[in-house]
């Protein structure tokens, strides 16, 4: 076996002598050691503060036996969810299982359960009912109070008390579990750690705990929908470095939440994304996993997000601050690509979040307390805007030798671009490192639904698309805007999701795919769904909540798609917009009659290949 992977079997171990592990990373995805897996970047990270370390990927959860191939650890089980949630691993938002899984060996789906933190801890005490499992990562965080869960369309308690772990870290984990490793080797029990920044426990009582809010409990936010929200929106504002403890009662003990971890200084994000990754699966595994080949050689240049989208989890999860690394360490980085086998001179991506945040800090005295958008509903004075060290890097990044082409594939925040006003960046980025598309994501046109959503006005969408054409002609490259929409967001009225749909056609573009919203556990856009209350403002706010609204809501976005259509004139008629339906040069779809009299592309060409084999047989 390769000596550059954390183990995974017993023949590793006993290969480097090791009799006992220190810790045990436990992933319900296959292990890829690289810098954008959880359970990689955690396992090295603990490896390199002197543990011995071990990895359990996808094992089977219908018996302990799995959890039980390396052993015992000295210290503790480490558990992540996984990259991604588990339920949204499982299940599309329509509720309907995956065909495949990107995080599995040949993109098999049906090698993680629906809750592995859930599952697995339940096995792991069962195996070692002694030794402490902390659990982490994207689903841990994101369902850590009690929470909406989408697909079983109820409040669930937090995953702490579901699981009976015995320790919670929440967003990125690098700060709290240097704390947390230290403590365990000078004899601390998981138990007796309390007070660390990005971690939750469980108590009895709140005795010695201090400065804290009381959240509404977890019964009454399952049963009353003005208390869910309530909670919702005192956990948002709290995310930030000067936020308060959180405690959230269930039965009769406490969930305990400490304020957020500490930003990661430059120093610090160098030294982690310059650990020894071998860049690639396990050998283990006979076949690719689908995620590594987006990613294998792209760089990861930032973490944190000021933009602050109420339908995603990335500020909730990596904080708002953008905290960056030097040029000097992703051009070492990039160095090592040379030598692994591979590579053939193109960087797929140098970016995180939001690919153009790299320069972004806020100046304000006070930016530790501040829990709104940078960004939306305009952007605020105390946001520094720049591309320079940006620029910088990728100009060292051409440079490199080996180094072909270097691109930007992990989306532009527009807004913030289209503020600068230095044209350096945006002439570069049209020059020399879009891939022929360039990833955007305007999301909608109504004002309210962007308002809703903490995106701009679908205006600044329009003024940038306009200047990236202008731009890319005169550059003589021929390349394209890849705009990402979302479908029944909350707010989205069938009447907003029509004047979505004109405003593509005006445009002449179609969605290839169209991203319906998905209730993910944790954000402020989950809640209003689910109580059609804002939790920052108390204002009521409509959902679409029955498959067939947002069916027609999804439809509207393809209607060129002749299958979408019976559905399309329901919606229309539904919403009084017959003068929609027809021929004329603004309508959405034709009359029923016009378009039965003409068969589809599909019907017309079997009929033509009945006929064609028809003419052979008779010859």
């Amino acid at each position: 076996m390769n000596d550059t992977f954390l183990p995974m079997t017993r023949r590793e171990l006993e290969e480097r002598g090791v009799i006992r592990l220190d810790y045990i990373v436990v992933t319900p995805d296959a292990y890829v050691d690289h810098p954008s897996f959880a359970a990689a970047i955690i396992g090295r990270f603990v490896e390199s503060l002197g543990f011995r370390v071990g990895v359990i990927s996808q094992p089977g959860w219908d018996s302990p036996d799995d959890f039980m191939k390396l052993g015992s650890p000295r210290y503790a089980f480490l558990l992540s969810g996984g990259n991604m949630d588990g339920i949204v691993s499982m299940y599309t938002a329509a509720k309907k299982p995956r065909s495949s899984d990107a995080y599995s060996p040949g993109g098999r789906a049906g090698l993680r359960p629906p809750r592995p933190t859930i599952a697995y801890t339940a096995r792991l005490k069962q195996a070692y009912p002694g030794v402490p499992v902390i659990i982490g990562g994207v689903e841990a965080s994101n369902r850590r109070f009690a929470h909406y869960d989408y697909y079983e369309d109820k409040v669930r308690r937090s995953y702490l008390v579901d699981s009976k772990a015995d320790l919670l870290v929440y967003g990125m984990g690098e700060k709290p579990l240097e704390q947390i490793v230290k403590l365990l080797a000078e004899g601390k029990s998981a138990g007796e750690i309390s007070g660390i920044r990005g971690t939750c426990v469980i108590r009895g009582t709140l005795d010695g705990i201090s400065d804290y809010i009381e959240l509404p409990p977890f019964e009454s936010a399952a049963a009353d929908k003005t208390e869910f929200a309530k909670a919702c929106g005192i956990i948002h504002e709290n995310m930030t470095q000067a936020g308060k403890t959180l405690v959230q009662k269930h039965a009769d003990r406490y969930l305990v939440q400490f304020p957020p971890s500490r930003p990661l200084t430059t120093p610090q994000m160098d030294a982690i994304y310059e650990l020894p990754f071998a860049r690639r699966e396990h050998p283990l595994y006979t076949e690719p996993v689908p995620a590594l080949s987006e990613v294998r050689f792209g760089i990861t240049s930032l973490r944190g997000c000021p933009g602050m989208c109420s339908f995603c989890s990335i500020s909730a999860h990596q904080g708002k601050r953008v905290q960056k690394r030097s040029k000097r360490s992703i051009v070492k980085e990039a160095e090592g690509f040379a030598e692994t086998p591979g590579f053939k001179g193109v960087i797929s991506d140098v970016g995180g979040p939001t690919a153009n945040f790299y320069d972004a800090a806020c100046t304000a005295k006070n930016g530790d307390g501040c829990a709104r958008s940078c960004l939306s509903p305009k952007i605020c004075k105390n946001l520094r805007v720049s591309h320079k060290g940006l620029c910088g890097v990728l100009e060292a990044l051409e440079g490199v030798r080996g180094v072909r082409k270097v691109f930007i594939r992990s989306g532009i925040r527009y807004d913030y671009l289209n503020a600068d006003r230095d044209a350096k960046f945006i002439k570069r980025l049209v020059k020399k490192h879009v891939s022929g598309q360039l990833k955007v994501a305007p999301e909608h046109t109504s004002e309210n639904v962007l308002r809703l959503m903490n995106k701009p006005p679908y205006k600044v969408y329009e003024s940038f698309s306009k200047r990236f054409r202008a731009l890319s002609a005169e550059a003589g490259r021929k390349q394209y805007l890849l705009p990402y929409y979302i479908s029944s967001h909350p707010g989205s009225t069938l009447g907003d999701a029509i004047e979505l749909a004109l405003a593509l056609k005006k445009q002449g573009f179609i969605p290839e795919q169209v991203q319906d919203f998905y209730p993910t556990p944790g954000t402020l856009s989950t809640c209003m769904y689910y109580t059609g209350i804002n939790p920052l403002t108390g204002e009521e706010v409509y959902a679409a909540r029955s498959p067939e609204e947002k069916a027609m809501q999804r439809a509207l976005l393809q209607f060129n798609d002749r299958k979408n259509w019976p559905l399309i004139r329901e919606a229309l008629r539904k919403a009084g917009r017959e003068d929609l339906i027809g021929n004329a040069k603004g309508c959405l779809v034709p009359e029923e009659r016009e378009s039965a009299a003409k068969p589809s592309r599909s019907r017309a060409g079997a009929k033509a290949r009945r006929r064609a084999k028809k003419l052979s047989n008779r010859k």
